[in-house]
């Protein structure tokens, strides 16, 4: 018979709490955090945190460059610093 796992340290909340953010944990797993966040005001607060800014960024509606933008950026930076150096 394995024991089960309730209480957690606060770094393995924190990343359930991340987990959650991103729709990744498990029912289990935002279960034992909410029993930690009864107890604990630290991982409280950050997982307070965290929720503003997943609402924040979700707010804004920022657009990320495509992988192809991102290569061609890098590339013409390269260029522009060895243009710089010499």
């Amino acid at each position: 018979m394995s024991k089960i796992k309730i209480l957690i340290p606060c770094e393995d909340a924190n990343h359930v709490c991340d987990k959650t953010q991103y729709k990744e944990a498990t029912l289990w797993e935002k279960i034992i955090l909410n029993i930690h966040l009864i107890y604990c005001r630290v991982c409280r607060k950050y997982t307070k945190n965290n929720t503003k800014l997943t609402k924040v960024i979700k707010k804004s509606k920022v657009e990320c460059l495509d992988k192809k933008c991102k290569e061609t950026m890098k590339l013409d930076f390269e260029k522009a610093l060895k243009e710089y150096s010499n």
